[in-house]
């Protein structure tokens, strides 16, 4: 129980972000993608993992993940269209995206991040909201673009997972004395990190892609004159 954060204002805010947006969600449907954000979210900052993305950049890279493919895509869609239309075109929140997830992995901006409260949650509140941008402009884009934008995201995610992958030396000075009592090595950590970024989360973006363009075709299938 000593793992889990309890933080009095953590859970309060979490708990107002809960009741504003289950009165903004209509639908039985809505509510249930609503109810999964809410379980996730407070796995991420809740639960023992949180502390557990401290010790393992590995963990902090999955919770990274979570927020950005999972967290956010959760709470767009839980969401009526008109609730989350924010200006700015895809192309945009896709670059905006991008350089942010870069920007927070960057060691030096990691570790400040790590080193003050301000940053962290600067950090988890950015991530977190550049993503929420880029599936609200990807809903209510054409499927092409919407497609596009996510093989983007699939690369350029995969891209920094391969250069964590193949460093040759650990980068992330927070973690250079807290995975040994996990069995791993700096490096090792920051493989298995890069590992995760490159393929789970970017199989992410890229299923979504298929799924778009599933539905695009079966869309020009059914509009085909019998």
């Amino acid at each position: 129980m000593g793992r889990w954060n309890l933080d009095p204002m953590l859970l309060a805010v979490l708990a107002l972000a809960g009741w504003w947006l289950w009165r903004q969600a209509q639908g039985a449907g809505q509510r249930r993608l609503l109810v999964a954000a809410g379980s996730l979210a407070l796995f991420l900052f809740v639960s023992p993992f949180c502390a557990l993305s401290s010790a393992l950049f590995a963990a902090r890279v999955t919770h990274h993940v979570l927020l950005a493919a999972v967290l956010a895509p959760l709470l767009v869609f839980a969401l009526p269209e008109e609730r989350i239309r924010w200006p700015g075109s895809l192309a945009l929140w896709t670059g905006l995206q991008a350089v942010t997830f870069w920007l927070w992995h960057a060691p030096a901006f990691y570790a400040e991040a790590l080193s003050s409260d301000l940053l962290y949650w600067t950090m988890q509140l950015t991530i977190t909201g550049t993503a929420v941008g880029f599936w609200a402009a990807a809903r209510r884009s054409s499927s092409l673009g919407a497609v596009a934008a996510l093989l983007v995201s699939t690369v350029q995610m995969g891209l920094l997972g391969a250069l964590l992958t193949f460093a040759s030396n650990p980068l992330y000075l927070p973690h250079f004395l807290t995975t040994e009592p996990w069995g791993l090595a700096p490096l090792e950590d920051q493989q298995m990190a890069g590992l995760i970024m490159w393929a789970p989360s970017a199989g992410l973006y890229l299923a979504a892609a298929l799924a778009i363009t599933r539905r695009w075709l079966a869309e020009q299938d059914r509009e085909l004159p019998a």
